[in-house]
């Protein structure tokens, strides 16, 4: 990956500008010192604000401003080659009274957080935004933060995603996706550039900790969700000291991803798979009136799965639904309680086209709305007929999974591993299985310089730690070992669904405000409820 080489000023122009400098750090760059330089806050680019929602008010949008913070592309050589981190500052609503910045950062890991501080109304009290400047920002390698890419054109990103199945389940299906998953990897070390080897956790760790001292604040204040909560664990036990409020929501295992991306791996498809079954449970319990599914809804769902596992299901608008689709959708929906009703409808949908004789009408949305796959974007994609495409996206996704989790450096085993996935969890691992354990053996990063630990020291205050019961993604027992594994943290318990909480629980925006703002943190055993359950 390309690395902006420019000096500060001349980064924070070219956000200004829209624009984002590329290329290794010049002689006049690696020799400047490492003290930390003050953010330089300017105007935000154009395109920058046209990305932010309608709810975000003109007024609002006037108050915000952007930065570009230098930081190493290799922190064991600060004065060395630079890349830069884009932030984006909503500033607090009583500055005479404020404590400091509260950086977020949404998951991933390849999300792009950048604007989330001018959202962050979603997730945080009033008083909050009275006390602190909340601050998003893309992470080393996402989006407008030099974005890490293993192709230059559309066509190449195509011709590779072409036979990588989400799915893989014949012989041939396999035998493709592993071709086809190799081949990506092997653009990633051809075009990817000198951040390839610095992905890892601890490095954006690092580079928040620069960020926190050019905005002039001794103490970090952070707000991680999913991935992100990974991160903020970093940053606790690398600078405890340095650590005044984190909260962590949707919470990984520390200790199991960062040793045995394997393992962990397998255990985020039993998640998915106690989410799923405790929706149906709540949709039976609910009535068709409330739940399209409900009836039987387990026995359904996988009478579905034998069925589309022989051939896709043709709905009445003609298209077409795979077992691959099914499953693909129900993952991405079980992150979002109120995603729970149209999915539920689409599942009955595929339920009458399967059984027309027991057809009953239901309004469903369409297979276009699909979350994209784990694994990249696997199966087939429409090719562009026009050549030299550019490439847009970013590869962070894989880049800092398959630095930070370790794996077999073989796709040798891959199907027998998969098989015994697919059995323990029988909707969700073939599919868990199709992403990491399908792309990072053969990643050109070897032996990375990440942090594996210690988990357990103390930082001043306790870390909030929040787990949702019915988290698909990050399971709950997930937000219980990173409690148990942290030198000082207070866990909250959500009986809620869902991937992550804040924002959807009045209780534990309350707790969290009060943690922020007073450094009062939750009671020991805390349990909340959302503000809204599945089918009430």
């Amino acid at each position: 990956m390309s690395s902006l080489a420019s000096a500060r000023l001349a980064l924070a122009s070219a956000l200004v500008l829209g624009t984002l400098v590329s290329g290794l750090g010049t002689a006049s760059a690696q020799a400047e010192a490492a003290a930390v330089r003050p953010a330089a806050w300017g105007q935000c680019a154009a395109d920058v604000l046209a990305s932010l929602p309608t709810s975000v008010t003109p007024e609002e949008r006037a108050r915000l401003t952007c930065a570009v913070q230098e930081v190493p592309v290799d922190h064991s050589r600060p004065r060395g080659e630079k890349t830069g981190i884009a932030m984006m500052k909503r500033p607090a609503n009583d500055p005479a009274h404020k404590i400091g910045s509260i950086f977020l950062n949404p998951g991933g890991p390849g999300g792009s957080g950048l604007i989330r501080g001018a959202v962050s109304k979603n997730y945080f009290q009033p008083q909050v935004l009275d006390r602190f400047d909340v601050i998003g920002f893309d992470p080393r390698g996402v989006a407008r933060s030099a974005p890490l890419r293993c192709f230059r054109t559309k066509e190449e990103a195509d011709a590779v995603n072409e036979g990588w199945y989400a799915l893989p389940r014949t012989t041939e299906e396999i035998t493709s996706s592993i071709r086809q998953s190799k081949a990506y990897t092997d653009y990633c070390k051809i075009n990817a550039g000198p951040l390839l080897n610095f992905m890892s956790t601890e490095a954006v760790a690092r580079d928040l900790d620069i960020m926190r001292e050019a905005v002039g604040d001794k103490q970090l204040n952070f707000v991680g969700f999913s991935y992100g909560t990974l991160i903020g664990s970093t940053y606790a036990n690398i600078f405890p000291q340095k650590s005044r409020a984190i909260v962590i929501d949707g919470n990984v295992d520390p200790q199991l991803r960062l040793n045995n991306g394997t393992e962990y791996d397998r255990e985020r498809a039993q998640g998915f798979e106690i989410s799923l079954d405790a929706m149906l449970r709540r949709c039976d319990t609910a009535g068709v009136a409330k739940c399209a599914f409900a009836g039987n809804a387990r026995q359904k769902f996988e009478a579905m799965k034998v069925a589309l596992a022989k051939g896709p299901a043709t709905l009445p608008d003609g298209s077409k639904v795979s077992l691959a689709d099914m499953i693909g959708r129900v993952s991405g929906d079980l992150y979002s309680v109120p995603r729970f009703a149209a999915l539920v409808a689409w599942l009955q949908s595929i339920h009458n086209a399967l059984n027309p004789s027991a057809a009953t009408t239901f309004s469903v949305q369409s297979v276009v709305d699909l979350p994209a796959p784990l694994n990249n974007g696997g199966g087939r994609m429409d090719v562009d007929p026009l050549p030299e495409t550019p490439y847009t996206a970013d590869d962070s996704y894989y880049a800092v999974n398959c630095t930070d989790k370790p794996f077999a450096r073989t796709n040798r085993f891959w199907a027998q591993t998969a098989a015994k996935w697919e059995k323990e969890s029988p909707t969700f691992g073939r599919y868990q299985a199709a992403s990491d354990l399908l792309t990072c053996p053969t990643w050109p990063t070897h032996n990375p310089d990440r942090w594996i630990g210690p988990w357990h020291r103390k930082t001043p205050n306790p870390v909030v730690v929040v787990g949702n019961y019915y988290d698909p993604a990050t399971q709950y027992r997930f937000a219980q070992r990173m409690a148990k594994e942290l030198g000082n943290a207070r866990l909250i318990s959500v009986d809620s669904f869902g991937h992550c909480i804040l924002g959807r629980s009045a209780a534990t925006d309350a707790a969290v405000a009060k943690y922020l703002v007073d450094l009062i943190p939750p009671a020991e055993g805390s349990v909340f409820q959302p503000n809204v359950q599945p089918f009430a």
